[in-house]
């Protein structure tokens, strides 16, 4: 492994990042997310503690949680980074363990493939039953086809708020960045929708997860074109519909993923009761998703992880080299 130059057995940064998100990702994709004591789990705990003391209808005590909660975190990952720079081994494996730990792409494709399986074998009770394991839809309120869509939607979506987004800022800026970005992430599936009591207080951390998840859907759309079935149907959508979506950011992922696969996404859909029309991504060439659509959004995922940690490990990499060479 290349060293600093100065500082005999400390990796550099680049390296680190290379080898640990690498070795991370591969820890996913052989062991899915840890069985216990998850760390995000452990975050979100935390979270709600600080919750229960902050929480005023207001966008400012909003505020001061989401800084509180996203500080602690990026915080925590510094020193623990500060803590492993002058070991080789330590660096890398604790940005494999942070990698690990923030990335969910193997659970996400086996929550989805457990919904399939129950949608083929006719069970749509189980498959019900399971929804909301995945997204936050309104299960008894959908029908299988319904259920479909709304897993592919879910893989689309988490594809970049699992897995993409996370290794985007691990490049930008190591441990404190992977932790850093599913804090935030984390925080927005808890206080960032729009119920009664969040509507206000979550404004912050809705709006911080729309800024930080930027990046990371550019990409997954980006790879999700260059790797789907359809590049020229997946771009088309891309370009057509994105801007249709109510999430700048689901928006472009979900409708690369719709044209990648050659299908429809979006339309009418129920959240905690509220029922909402969305406009259709891909609805003047793509086919209603079907259960088989299931297995091929999974796989397209698979590919869009791979390839977005050769892109930003590449990345990173080359911004390192490029700064050496000026120094």
């Amino acid at each position: 492994m290349p060293a600093e130059p100065g500082g005999p057995g400390v990796l550099r940064p680049d390296i680190t990042f290379a080898y640990g998100a690498a070795a991370g990702l591969a820890g996913d994709l052989l062991l899915g997310d840890p069985r216990r004591g998850h760390p995000v789990a452990a975050f979100g705990r935390a979270a709600a503690a600080v919750e229960r003391r902050l929480w005023r209808d207001h966008r400012g005590w909003g505020a001061l949680h989401t800084a509180v909660c996203t500080g602690g975190a990026v915080a925590a990952g510094a020193l623990a980074a500060a803590c492993t720079r002058r070991s080789r081994a330590a660096a890398v494996a604790l940005t494999a363990a942070a990698t690990w730990a923030v990335v969910g792409g193997t659970s996400l494709g086996r929550e989805a493939r457990a919904i399939g399986g129950a949608l083929a074998a006719g069970d749509i009770e189980v498959a019900r039953e399971r929804l909301p394991h995945l997204c936050g839809r309104d299960p008894q309120a959908l029908d299988g086809p319904g259920i479909a869509r709304a897993v592919v939607e879910s893989v689309a979506e988490n594809t970049s708020d699992a897995v993409v987004g996370a290794l985007v800022w691990g490049a930008v800026g190591g441990v404190p960045g992977l932790v850093g970005f599913r804090a935030v992430n984390t925080l927005d599936a808890m206080v960032g929708h729009k119920s009664l009591r969040h509507r206000r207080y979550g404004w912050a951390s809705a709006r911080l997860d729309d800024i930080a998840g930027w990046p990371g859907a550019r990409l997954t759309a980006l790879l999700a074109t260059a790797s789907g079935g359809d590049p020229r149907g997946a771009a088309r959508a891309w370009r057509r519909d994105a801007a249709k979506h109510p999430s700048p950011n689901a928006g472009p992922v979900e409708a690369a993923f719709a044209g990648a696969l050659g299908v429809r996404l979006g339309g009418t859909l129920s959240y905690g009761g509220r029922v909402e029309h969305r406009p259709v991504l891909n609805g003047d060439t793509g086919r209603a998703v079907r259960v088989a659509d299931i297995e091929r959004a999974v796989r397209l995922s698979h590919r869009v992880g791979v390839l977005a940690l050769a892109v930003c490990a590449g990345g990173r990499l080359a911004a390192g080299a490029l700064r050496r060479r000026r120094a």
